[in-house]
């Protein structure tokens, strides 16, 4: 129904944005890639891609920073048992690159590796969206993804050490993320975005 809404970026929440639109206050659900990207943006215009959903229990509207991370929401919505709500978690604890690298490469392991996700869904997320998915970076392949599992598995069990539950620190792990980043770069980023 509504592609995207342009507007001021009047409040930012841990899961949530408000977008003020002619003087109407839209309140988005968005994932922490998107709240932590439109951090700078506040009390400024922005574009936010949007999916309206409609339940007898009420409705609810997603926005999205990038048509990429809509359109890795719009894939995952489709796999059996995974509503709106779950793809926004998931997209909360991995960005859609290194989600569509996973699952472009298979990695049952890595995906159930994201906070929400068990074995079962992994398995399932893959085996319906394996030919749907495209690896949106082309500089990704199963060698460097490995690599950057690594890394980020090295870089939780520090932050697990310094005090973080195990829940905190591969939530802030996978946040921080950069391709390239080694273990100590996860690690800084992730002290500071404490």
């Amino acid at each position: 129904m509504f592609n995207y809404i342009k507007g001021e970026l009047v409040e930012i929440r841990a899961s949530q944005i408000v977008l003020e639109n002619n003087g109407i206050g839209y309140e988005l659900f968005v994932s922490n890639f998107a709240t932590k990207s439109l951090e700078e943006e506040l009390n400024r215009e922005i574009k936010i891609y949007t999916y309206f959903q409609v339940r007898d229990d009420g409705v609810s509207l997603f926005g999205f920073y990038s048509e990429e991370e809509k359109e890795m929401f719009l894939n995952l919505i489709t796999v059996a048992g995974l509503g709106p709500k779950g793809a926004i978690n998931i997209l909360s604890n991995i960005s859609p690159t290194d989600l569509s690298v996973i699952i472009a490469s298979g990695d049952v392991g890595a995906l159930s590796k994201i906070k929400g996700v068990g074995k079962k869904t992994a398995e399932r997320l893959i085996t319906e969206l394996k030919d749907k998915v495209e690896v949106i970076s082309s500089d990704y392949n199963k060698t460097s993804t490995s690599a950057s599992n690594s890394e980020i598995e090295d870089a939780i069990v520090v932050l697990i050490s310094l005090g973080l539950t195990k829940q905190e620190a591969s939530s802030r792990a996978h946040m921080v993320f950069e391709a390239g980043d080694k273990a100590e770069d996860i690690i800084r980023k992730s002290l500071i975005s404490s």
